[in-house]
This record gives structure tokens, C-alpha cells and sequence, in this order.
């Protein structure tokens, strides 16, 4: 029942991004639903990223999670080298830094 599950969301998954994405299908979006469109990705690393920051203490245990400051190095180094690749490697190795130095 699981594999069943799984293998149906794979595919509506799988459907949705073909039919969105396909240059040759004749599918056009209103500019309204494009331009909202555009806010996805960072509403979705939003959703993501909160919980794992905020954690169980909340707002009270920033200055002390290692994820807080690798957050804030990562948007450093997105915005300075600009780069996806390299600023995704130069985030992790900051990162694990960051976790071996604060424990």
C-alpha cells in the first residue's frame, strides 16, 4: 500500500512538472499565475528552512544555533559570489565549520 502511494504521488508529481514546464505543450499561463509563480521557491525554502533555525527553543536559542550563523553565511556568500554551485559548496563547508567548532 505504501510503494502504491508513493509511486501515485511520483507520478502526479511527475505530470504536474511535464505539463508546466514542456516548451512544445501548447499550455500558457495568465501573467498574473507567472508572476506568482515567482514566489514559490522562496516561500517553499522559507517553509523549509523556519522550522530547522527556529527549532524547539524558538527565537530564544538563535545565538547559540550553529544554523543561524550558516544561514546568515550562506545569504553572505549567495549575494557575494553569485555563483549557485560554488556558493552551495562554500555554505556547506561553512557550515560543517561551523558545527565542529561550536560543538
Amino acid at each position: 500500500m505504501i510503494w502504491l502511494l508513493i509511486f501515485t504521488l511520483a507520478g502526479i508529481v511527475f505530470f504536474n512538472r511535464y505539463l508546466l514546464l514542456e516548451p512544445r505543450l501548447p499550455i500558457r499561463l495568465p501573467g498574473l499565475v507567472r508572476q506568482a509563480l515567482q514566489y514559490s521557491a522562496p516561500c517553499l525554502l522559507t517553509a523549509i528552512c523556519g522550522p530547522i533555525l527556529l527549532g524547539d527553543t524558538g527565537l530564544g536559542g538563535l545565538a547559540s544555533n550553529p544554523y543561524t550563523y550558516a544561514a546568515m553565511f550562506s545569504i553572505a556568500c549567495a549575494l557575494l559570489i553569485k555563483n549557485m554551485l560554488l556558493s552551495v559548496l562554500v555554505s556547506l563547508a561553512g557550515f560543517y565549520a561551523l558545527l565542529y567548532l561550536m560543538g
